[in-house]
């Protein structure tokens, strides 16, 4: 059910600022917005046309609250689809609150979060997966989690899944027109067309499962650990990479004694880096607490950078070797980065020799110094490597979202089990349960298929004004 009472809350950050913005959307969104604004042009705001701009003062009876700025939106041509109105006014926490409270003595309820958007998707302004992307795009601090989100609230996965939805449902309806003609024993839906129809679905939504893997690290920062024994540098290494003095650096081994975590952005995708304590054998007490921390960021981190002093590799690298083999064994599966420290402090017939000493290790290597931020910008080249860009390059539907991800995987299976009926002619019957539970899958990622309980958990994860 469409709910038609007007909602009221603050569309802007709270807290003071030059200005903010609180926003009505409901039936009687312009009456009662009306009946607070004094135009200094004595205009009614009811009987004014859409999107128009109107100066004046918000009016407590007598009492002037501020002067005000006030936008005009007539449903349907508006964010919500509904008649709404914005009133920016001057960003006095204050006023604020006195303009809501206001507001909601002349008939407005405060809104619940994401129930602007929520209202737009009720009144088809968005569909679910473009009103997730409004989230996502209020939430994205980097270019490539921008333009995720930007490619989805403009209807690109929407798009894509509706098509393949559009292709399967027309080939439903023929498996049951067969049914309605089953003592016939007559066949509609061409079976060698089905087939094909079939694999092409299977072929997108195995590319769009797999982009998970992708957009789920660009949505949420791709970690990467800096671990290595104490004092090699890993702070200096994350203050160079972040141009600003964040980690604790001290000549004192074991001085970072807890995992520090920030983020850069290298050439539109966020990393975080994690500083961890080093990995040396200790007693002290507190210090072991970090190594077992470290280990823990290590299973977590999506990229493993290990970082050696380079005048102590060249008196220890069997020993450094052995540890760098321990970590690969110990997580195969990540991309290990083995980066020497001190590049300054070595000769070219030294640097030759650690070379050649790794070079049967199929790892990444390289030689910087953190201090004099020599071989900085090469890091980030290879951080930046092991992220596949190419399908952010190509303008194509990445996933980020969890909940289209297990859709995706569940309309993926009910398709295996179509495209294997078909191949062992399963009776229609059957055959057609498969369909419609694939179908059900697509519908609750665009929200042609919803529930109360489900749209309560996607929008209650949005601000209040949104």
């Amino acid at each position: 059910m469409i709910p038609h009472d007007s909602i009221v809350a603050l569309a802007t950050p709270s807290g003071a600022g030059a200005i903010a913005v609180i926003r009505i959307s409901g039936q009687d969104a312009i009456t009662i917005g009306n009946s607070v604004f004094k135009s200094i042009k004595n205009k009614d705001l009811t009987t004014q046309k859409t999107h128009t701009l109107h100066l004046g003062h918000i009016m407590d009876a007598s009492k002037t609250l501020d002067e005000v700025l006030v936008s005009i939106f007539k449903g349907p041509n508006s964010y919500t689809g509904e008649n709404t109105i914005e009133i920016s006014c001057h960003g006095s926490p204050y006023i604020q609150q006195q303009i809501i409270q206001l507001l909601l003595r002349k008939g407005c309820r405060m809104a619940d979060p994401g129930e602007f958007t929520l209202r737009a998707f009720l009144n088809g302004k968005l569909d679910l997966s473009q009103a997730e992307a409004v989230a996502d795009l209020i939430s994205s601090d980097n270019e490539a989690s921008h333009q995720i989100a930007m490619l989805q609230m403009r209807g690109g996965f929407s798009n894509e899944i509706a098509k393949l939805r559009e292709e399967l449902l027309n080939f439903a309806s023929l498996i049951e027109l067969e049914l309605d003609f089953a003592e016939e024993d007559v066949e509609f839906a061409d079976r060698t067309q089905f087939h094909e129809l079939l694999n092409r679905i299977e072929f997108v939504l195995k590319r769009l499962i797999d982009s998970f893997a992708v957009g789920n690290v660009i949505k949420n920062g791709i970690p990467v650990a800096i671990v290595g024994e104490p004092n090699v540098g890993k702070s200096t290494l994350l203050n160079a990479l972040l141009n600003e003095e964040r980690a604790i650096v001290s000549e004192i081994a074991g001085t970072t004694r807890d995992t520090i975590e920030d983020e850069l952005v290298i050439g539109g995708i966020g990393f975080r880096f994690i500083d961890t304590a080093g990995i040396r054998e200790t007693e002290d007490v507190v210090e072991s607490i970090g190594i077992r921390k470290t280990f823990e960021k290590i299973e977590q981190a999506q990229v493993v950078l290990y970082l050696f002093d380079s005048l102590k590799f060249k008196v220890q690298s069997s020993e450094y070797i052995i540890e760098i083999e321990k970590i690969k064994n110990q997580f195969p599966l990540k991309p290990l980065l083995v980066v020497i420290n001190k590049l300054d402090l070595l000769s070219e017939n030294e640097i030759t020799a650690i070379q050649q000493e790794l070079s049967n290790l199929n790892i990444k290597l390289i030689f910087l110094s953190a201090k004099q931020k020599i071989g900085v910008d090469e890091l980030k080249n290879q951080l930046l490597s092991f992220v596949n860009t190419g399908a952010l390059r190509n303008n194509e539907t990445i996933i980020t979202n969890t909940r289209h991800y297990d859709s995706l995987l569940k309309a993926l299976d009910e398709i295996t089990k179509v495209k294997f009926g078909l191949e062992t002619n399963l009776s229609s019957d059957l055959m057609a349960l498969d369909i419609k539970e694939a179908l059900y899958q697509f519908g609750t990622i665009t929200g042609q298929v919803s529930n109360d309980e489900l749209l309560g958990n996607i929008f209650a994860n949005f601000c209040i004004g949104k």
